[in-house]
């Protein structure tokens, strides 16, 4: 490879990691080609992008990078593929579903939402982490939960003050 080419490859990483806010590094070493060709079906169906990277290449496009990798760049020997999602918890999901059939990938390492996650030990609470949809949607709910016990106050009282205020005191207590 020339270093023209190192150049351009370098470029395209660090405008990878600029686009992605949820970067897992793994190791599929090992991985035969249909289980690699049946891990990568597994990414598209998840809307995951996955590349395979030479080491030295993404840790320059780190350094280039705006973000703050942290201990990351640590993790970066023998063989690094990348995962790309939207979001954070979807690489995670992938890879402890497929580890069911397969003792890979391995999880080196990730770079959530700002946060870094080092070694394969993180995988259940990368799992266990909410996307952003979730979350708004557990707040949502919370916030029409006090509604709900108004609107349910308001039929049950009669529709007098007194049965209202009556019904609400209920629920308090």
């Amino acid at each position: 490879m020339t270093r023209e080419e190192k150049s351009q490859v370098i470029e395209e990483l660090t405008g990878e990691l600029a686009n992605n806010a949820n970067i897992y590094l793994t190791d599929i070493s090992g991985l035969n080609a249909g289980t690699t060709s049946d891990l990568r079906r597994a990414c598209f169906k998840a809307n995951v992008k996955m590349a395979v990277v030479k080491n030295t290449l993404l840790e320059k496009a780190m350094e280039a990078s705006d973000k703050d990798f942290g201990e990351l760049p640590t993790v970066l020997k023998g063989n690094t593929s990348v995962m790309y999602s939207e979001t954070g918890n979807v690489p995670a999901k992938l890879i402890k579903t497929f580890r069911k059939k397969s003792d890979k990938p391995l999880l080196k390492g990730a770079f959530i939402e700002e946060a870094v996650y080092i070694g394969d030990n993180q995988l259940d609470m990368l799992v266990d982490i909410k996307s952003k949809e979730e979350l708004l949607g557990e707040i949502v709910t919370l916030l029409q939960s006090p509604a709900k016990n108004v609107i349910s106050a308001l039929k049950s009282g009669g529709g007098t003050i007194a049965g209202i205020i009556k019904t609400l005191s209920e629920k308090e207590g």
